[in-house]
């Protein structure tokens, strides 16, 4: 069975590591904007992603959800009729053991000794029932605003549900 993309990071069970004045090459945090849209409008409603899972989500899956929601929404309804917010900070750094896989790779690595890992992106760790993504709408964009948690809950690696409150 081959492995699914983003399969070994999806949970975690180690402590965070998130001390930045002890890693050496730093990833840099590739979500440009959190807060898209209208920030000051005035909306009734507030549309949001919560995780049914704990795990973490890497920083490339919440940069495609934030992608495809808030292309949606600019198109169906207009960039000054929603507020969508980013709730969650990619804090953790991933690390991976690079092994290389070619003839004579014996001798120039050392297996399970001393593996550390080098650093390879971030992520997010969240938590069973945290709001990941939230977007606030008038009532008439109610239906354009869950396409678009529906179309970012695609692209994370767990389980959501979405949920409307009033404002």
């Amino acid at each position: 069975m081959p492995l699914r993309p983003g399969r070994c990071y999806r949970r975690f069970d180690t402590p965070p590591y998130t001390r930045l004045e002890y890693i050496r090459s730093i990833p840099p945090v590739t979500i440009p904007k959190f807060d898209l849209g209208n920030p000051r409008g005035n909306f009734k409603l507030t549309v949001k992603l919560i995780t049914l899972r704990a795990g973490q989500i890497r920083q490339n899956a919440l940069e495609a959800a934030r992608q495809i929601a808030n292309k949606y929404m600019a198109t169906s309804v207009g960039e000054q009729n929603y507020f969508m917010r980013i709730c969650v900070y990619p804090h953790h750094i991933l690390r991976e053991n690079k092994m290389m896989a070619m003839a004579g790779a014996d001798r120039l690595q050392d297996g399970m000794r001393l593996s550390f890992g080098t650093p390879i992106g971030r992520a997010a760790r969240v938590n069973r029932g945290q709001v990941v993504i939230y977007v606030k709408v008038n009532p008439q964009h109610l239906d354009h605003a869950k396409e678009a948690m529906r179309r970012a809950a695609s692209k994370l690696p767990l389980p959501c549900r979405i949920v409307v409150e009033e404002a």
